[in-house]
């Protein structure tokens, strides 16, 4: 149900003329369901990184019609700046935010690369999590000669590209190569310190950071066999940092380049510098994030302090969003707006209002005025999310009761569950009303000859279907819901009964009204054998829902 997102970093070589680079960072939004978010130009380095997020499909689409017009306006022959490179759009990193594996992202980034090299005719390698081999993951191996190297690299047959062609023509002179990966989010974050002081910052930074710090003996550094200094190792892995005091601030903060946060998340990063800076007689007053953040990055750090509080984490997302803020200090040094710095949130920004966005008021005016949608269909699906959303609370309750302080982890699981089915019935409210578009849609298709008319008969079809399968999905989601409601009615607070026994209720009623529409809808499809199947897997549930809603009675009747 939830979205695949993937983010790409492109960085090109061109730092110095804007309308250049503003055409060739343009060319993303062409992409429906593609969002730019950041161009950032460099004038020394003569390079410029472009930072741009969508679903897999559109990004790949974007990053191809990129390198493309980078290729068109830059010359590599021509081209020159501080920063090492080799082609035209040097290097174009696909990144997984939400509900993507790497796997996943190294799939696209193959299918990037090989578009590239058969319809663009350049050349190009691949690089970190997409190598081919292991003498190409580290991008500077793969970028060592650089761009004046290039005719001999080509000419190698240790150095042969992974896409694109294999000698260097006169394409290749003037767009030079590309190096495309998929590697891990990146993350910009600074914890502040209630100091000036940048020695006291870097000693922090030093207990922190992989690298950790050089060995030291009577003051004099202690160098290995090969010359280079011993050094003693950091707390975490995949952590640069380093202290600096800032002017606008007034405070000592360590810097710190999180480049794999699944290996050291912000929250962790954000925890053992506390503790190092307490050793050492500072505080952290709160962390600063630079750029964006992927959503999952926020939730994470909100569990871990729920957790470490013993609180439930089947809260909603906006709660666990304040958590996440308040505990890491983000809002130190100014504001932090969720909306314009969690990724998500900002793809989200310019889509349509969604029905679950109205307020209770304004929802109940959309049913009621003379539009067909929303219908029965969503009205079922929100009064499920509101029947599952009382079995959650008394979950969260229970957690919270004087006495059961042992048992907050069981009832935080409960409470996740609900949340769970919440989310999902939330999702199907407008999704029922989307199934209902699309039959509109298909109805609204051109009949003036056989073709069109088969065409039409067709998406008629698959839209009726899938206008019963989404009320179908109500029905199961809502009926696997009250599990919540019984399990709560039976364990937890007993001065919540009535609220467990009117979540069943609202469940029950989601799941009649949602079995009304499979049948109705399930008679206008012409795949009898579909139809039928539908239908029966429906009646199944209408009659196993009718029995738990006996044992909730009968729990009210044995307990009130």
């Amino acid at each position: 149900m939830n979205k695949q997102l993937i983010e790409c970093v492109p960085n090109i070589s061109e730092g110095r003329d804007l309308n250049k680079i503003n055409t060739i960072a343009n060319i993303v939004k062409t992409v429906e369901g593609v969002k730019l978010l950041d161009v950032d130009p460099g004038k020394a380095t003569n390079r410029t990184v472009i930072t741009f997020v969508g679903e897999p499909k559109n990004v790949i689409e974007a990053a191809f019609r990129l390198i493309k017009k980078a290729s068109e306006l830059i010359d590599m022959s021509k081209q020159t700046g501080e920063h090492p490179r080799f082609g035209a759009t040097d290097v174009c990193p696909l990144v997984p935010i939400a509900n993507i594996t790497m796997e996943e992202t190294t799939k696209y980034a193959h299918q990037l690369g090989k578009r590239v090299g058969d319809e663009l005719g350049i050349s190009g390698y691949f690089y970190e999590n997409a190598a081919t081999s292991d003498n190409r993951k580290n991008l500077a191996t793969v970028r060592s000669g650089e761009y004046e190297g290039l005719k001999e690299k080509l000419s190698n047959s240790n150095w042969k590209p992974d896409f694109g062609p294999t000698e260097f023509n006169e394409r290749i002179k003037n767009s030079g190569v590309t190096a495309i990966s998929a590697r891990d989010f990146l993350i910009a974050y600074n914890v502040n310190l209630n100091s000036t002081s940048t020695r006291r910052a870097n000693a922090i930074a030093f207990d922190i950071r992989e690298n950790g710090r050089t060995k030291l003996v009577n003051g004099r550094q202690i160098v290995d066999k090969n010359g280079d200094p011993e050094r003693i190792p950091g707390k975490l892995k995949a952590v640069k940092g380093i202290g600096w005091f800032i002017e606008e601030y007034g405070i000592a903060q360590i810097s710190y380049n999180l480049t794999n946060i699944s290996i050291t998340s912000m929250h962790e990063a954000f925890y053992e510098t506390a503790l190092a800076a307490t050793k050492r007689g500072l505080r952290v007053t709160g962390s600063e994030l630079v750029g964006l953040v992927p959503l999952k990055a926020m939730l994470d750090a909100a569990d871990f302090y729920l957790k470490k509080q013993e609180r439930s984490l089947g809260i909603s997302e906006s709660e666990k969003i304040k958590i996440a803020i308040k505990s890491l200090g983000l809002d130190d040094l100014k504001p932090f707006n969720p909306q314009e710095r969690i990724i998500e949130y900002v793809m989200n920004s310019d889509t349509n209002k969604k029905l679950i966005d109205f307020t209770v008021k304004d929802f109940a005016d959309e049913t009621a005025s003379e539009s067909m949608a929303p219908g029965g269909g969503s009205i079922a699906a929100y009064v499920g999310a509101l029947g599952v959303s009382l079995g959650t609370m008394v979950a969260n309750l229970s957690a919270h009761k004087p006495g059961w302080d042992a048992k907050w982890n069981y009832f935080s699981d409960w409470a996740i569950k609900g949340q769970q089915y919440k989310n999902d019935l939330l999702f199907l409210v407008d999704e029922d009303t989307n199934a209902f578009n699309k039959i509109i849609d298909g109805f609204r298709l051109p009949k003036t000859n056989p073709e069109e008319i088969e065409i039409r008969k067709q998406a008629i079809e698959n839209a009726t279907k899938y206008a019963t399968e989404i009320p179908f999905k109500i029905m199961e989601t809502a009926h696997n819901s009250i599990e919540v409601m019984i399990e709560m009615m039976k364990n937890g607070l007993q001065n919540s009964l009535s609220d467990g026994g009117v979540g069943v209720l609202c469940a029950k009623t989601a799941v009649t009204g949602a079995y009304f529409n499979v049948r109705i809808n399930a008679k206008d499809i012409k795949d009898s054998a579909f139809a039928e199947e539908i239908v029966a897997k429906a009646e199944a549930i209408y009659q196993k829902t009718i029995v738990l809603e006996n044992e909730m009675m009968q729990i009210i009747n044995e307990n009130i």
